[in-house]
């Protein structure tokens, strides 16, 4: 229908709209390339070492590169040294840890004037300030710590500022919430002597992928704020238990804590956490060996269900109800989650349409500052006064 054709107080009504739409958009555009945007977990670092591309420049695959980054305005990504469940068993976990933060070093020193490592809090701002994109350092999986807390300190000295304690399966730290042998029952007696050294040394510690016994343990030991880096909200998605329940956001805002929402569909809707245990299902019924193929022809008959910007939204304002603004922040997994995201969530460059949608549910300049970087910021400064005293 022609808009001649409509009442004129209904052509008022939408171009109102159409133009308050645009104003928002204009205005998270800026506030994008204003104000510093912490993302707490991006796995480019295996990425790149499974499939090397030259992330100063434009990429064909992956979620992140400069450009984009720079479009998106993301200037403070923290790399996730992830190292697989395997390397509990068979070794070499530490060595793979020092190759990854190789590479993110490798990465600043080819493109100084796009990067630059960041090793304390105060140093975003500053490099902020230079045009360039600050790299912090979390670890993805305690193995490379080996039980020794010597290495915990080696770590600290690379870079790196967070631990996820472990990964998908148990470790020699604490259980996974993925992996049902719960061995320690929570956090190993090494694992509860690591979480005192985390705090004197001033390293984060990250409680996403734990069991909800480590978790509880971890916040009663614990001296300083924690952080789930990647973790979204079980009341969506039930019995989803690397996902936390509302008795965990509570302790963690009683903590002093951040939650740090995850992107992927999975962790958002419970529509696509069961297409997973679905497509698992049928793989191993179908006695096929390359998932991968598999997959493809799964979706083709049963497309994958994406969440919505809207569904992400959600769980913000579900933390915010819950406990306040205070307690919540973005830690997406892009390039970790393989192609599950969400529909306008599909890259770097598109922390903006979050932004928006933050507008547009009445969230104020401040308030959405507090969830692009200063809830996090707080947290990592709390962590670093503590240690400084200890």
């Amino acid at each position: 229908m022609r808009l001649s054709a409509l009442p004129f107080s209904l052509v008022l009504t939408l171009i109102s709209g159409q133009s308050l739409a645009s104003d928002l958009a204009t205005k998270a555009q800026q506030l994008a390339q204003q104000k510093l945007i912490i993302d707490t977990h991006i796995d480019v670092p295996y990425r790149l070492h499974e499939d090397w591309e030259d992330v100063t420049q434009a990429t064909k695959r992956g979620e992140f590169d400069y450009p984009r980054a720079k479009a998106g305005g993301l200037n403070a990504p923290f790399m996730s040294i992830y190292i697989p469940s395997s390397y509990e068993k068979n070794g070499g976990g530490y060595q793979f840890a020092n190759q990854l933060i190789d590479g993110m070093e490798a990465l600043v020193a080819r493109a100084p004037d796009k990067f630059a490592m960041a090793y304390h809090s105060n140093d975003l701002a500053e490099q902020f300030t230079q045009g360039k994109i600050s790299l912090a350092l979390g670890m993805e999986n305690g193995t490379p710590i080996e039980g020794k807390l010597e290495n915990l300190q080696h770590f600290y000295d690379r870079g790196i500022r967070y631990i996820t304690l472990t990964h998908s399966e148990s470790n020699h730290i604490a259980d996974s919430s993925y992996d049902l042998r719960r061995q320690w029952k929570g956090l190993s007696p090494f694992g509860k002597k690591l979480v005192t050294a985390m705090n004197n040394t001033g390293v984060m510690i990250d409680i996403s992928h734990v069991s909800d016994a480590a978790f509880y343990q971890v916040v009663e030991l614990s001296k300083a704020p924690v952080i789930a880096s990647h973790s979204s909200l079980r009341a969506f998605v039930p019995g989803f238990e690397r996902n936390m329940d509302d008795k965990m956001i509570k302790a963690l805002a009683k903590n002093g804590g951040v939650i740090q929402i995850n992107f992927g569909s999975a962790f958002i809707v419970q529509a696509a956490n069961q297409w997973g245990l679905q497509r698992d299902a049928a793989f191993k019924a179908s006695g096929q060996t390359d998932k991968d193929a598999f997959t493809a022809e799964y979706k083709k008959q049963q497309p994958y269900p994406f969440a919505s910007l809207e569904k992400v939204l959600d769980h913000i304002d579900y933390v915010v109800k819950l406990v306040g603004i205070d307690y919540v922040g973005i830690g997406s997994d892009f390039d970790g989650v393989g192609d599950s995201l969400p529909e306008q969530l599909k890259d770097v460059s598109m922390y903006p349409n979050l932004i928006k949608g933050l507008l547009e549910r009445g969230y104020s300049e401040q308030d959405i500052e507090k969830v692009l970087s200063g809830n996090l910021l707080r947290v990592w400064r709390a962590v670093e006064d503590y240690a400084a005293k200890h």
